[in-house]
């Protein structure tokens, strides 16, 4: 059981580490120390209840609807073009002004509402924790699964706090003007590139 919960935990951190939406965003918001820890417990909320879905058969149900699939994608191509942008315009503004003046900060209501659209609108999530979590869950045996889809979870609860304290910790380096410019403009490069990834694939 400690084999399969290490295999998920593995995979889990593979298919989570590399940068994309889900990332930049928390990463933005643990800089900016603004409601870093929601946006981190909304993602790895989110990714706990796709993981379970995955793993317990809904792999299967998801690749059956390419209709659903395509509209999830553009609907994900449109968001993610949106904030790639609003990220490149921060960045020609420049963030001067300082942290608390910085137009990165949001209200709880915003954060809530960006941090599902970066989730939910993301088909990348899907195709991570539906389709191949769940794909080599559906595969390990059915006694193990819930161990499998443990180390999973395990792995996003772990990332997304770790990503999120880490960025708050570093914050007052990270937040310079110059430094935030920097990020702002790679976080706007990254949503433009998965942006142009996902409409290509569609």
């Amino acid at each position: 059981m400690f084999a399969t919960t290490l295999q998920g935990f593995t995979l889990g951190l593979a298919m989570i580490i590399p940068i994309g939406a889900q990332n930049a965003f928390v990463l933005s918001r643990g800089i900016h120390r603004n409601h870093h820890l929601l946006t981190a417990t909304l993602c790895s909320f989110c990714d706990l209840i796709l993981i379970g879905i995955g793993v317990f058969g809904g792999a299967t149900v998801l690749s059956a609807s390419p209709i659903g699939m395509a509209l999830l994608t553009w609907g994900g191509v449109l968001f993610l073009s949106w904030f790639g942008v609003r990220s490149l315009c921060s960045a020609w503004r420049g963030s001067q002004a300082g942290l608390a003046d910085s137009p990165q900060q949001m209200g709880a209501k915003s954060v809530l509402a960006m941090t599902l659209g970066v989730t939910l609108l993301n088909p990348h999530v899907y195709l991570d924790t539906l389709m191949l979590l769940g794909s080599v869950g559906s595969q390990v045996a059915e006694s193990l699964r819930p161990a499998f889809a443990a180390g999973a979870m395990l792995a996003s609860l772990v990332w997304f706090y770790s990503l999120a304290l880490g960025a708050a910790a570093l914050a007052p380096w990270l937040a310079k003007g110059r430094v935030q410019q920097g990020i702002d403009l790679l976080v706007g490069i990254i949503m433009l590139i998965l942006a142009l990834q996902l409409a290509r694939g569609s």
